[in-house]
């Protein structure tokens, strides 16, 4: 299977559609929302294409393709709108026996999870990065830690982007399908 996986759209229509042309362009089998869908929050401006009951109906449109967790800023009335389950703090499937855990990140960090995992996605920090960690309490011995960054509002100099998951491999990219990085789990 082959996931898109991304974070704080923060209602912005301008990233999530390009988002979905991403996730169609890549031939995606699921997209995974990790959270911040809808609403910006009360610390961030308005994103470009500011318009939360776009980027609903557009998601609804692929409700049976998506996987997501809850954010800091995603609430209940998000749900009501929303064809998709969004309340969960985490989500955790496995893929082709790899153990894949989801969240925002402002609840679990990758020390505290209480699940043991092979791949670790988190937003929230609005900055994209790669971690390969050996050995971690908690975890298994060469987890991989992936944030994708905001879709729409990156910080610290970070592009906006999302990853992509595919066979034991997690590739980042810009909001405009540009690869940056590329990282596989080790034995």
């Amino acid at each position: 299977m082959k996931y898109l996986i991304c974070s704080d759209i923060h209602g912005s229509y301008t990233a999530c559609q390009k988002v979905i042309d991403q996730f169609n362009s890549l031939q995606c089998d699921f997209l995974v929302l990790l959270g911040d869908i809808l609403y910006h929050g009360p610390r961030n401006s308005l994103p470009e294409g500011h318009n939360p009951q776009k980027v609903a109906e557009l998601l609804n449109t692929y409700s049976d393709k998506i996987i997501a967790c809850r954010g800091n800023c995603d609430a209940e009335v998000d749900q009501m709108v929303l064809n998709f389950p969004i309340m969960q703090d985490y989500a955790f499937f496995i893929d082709e026996g790899k153990r894949i855990f989801c969240t925002h990140g402002h609840l679990f960090t990758p020390e505290d999870a209480k699940l043991k995992y092979d791949f670790y996605f988190s937003g929230h920090t609005h900055v994209q990065g790669l971690t390969h960690i050996q050995g971690m309490e908690r975890s298994t011995h060469n987890a991989i830690i992936c944030n994708p960054g905001s879709t729409s509002l990156p910080k610290a100099s970070s592009s906006a982007g999302f990853a992509v998951y595919e066979d034991n491999c997690i590739m980042l990219y810009d909001i405009d399908g540009i690869k940056l990085k590329t990282m596989s789990y080790r034995e």
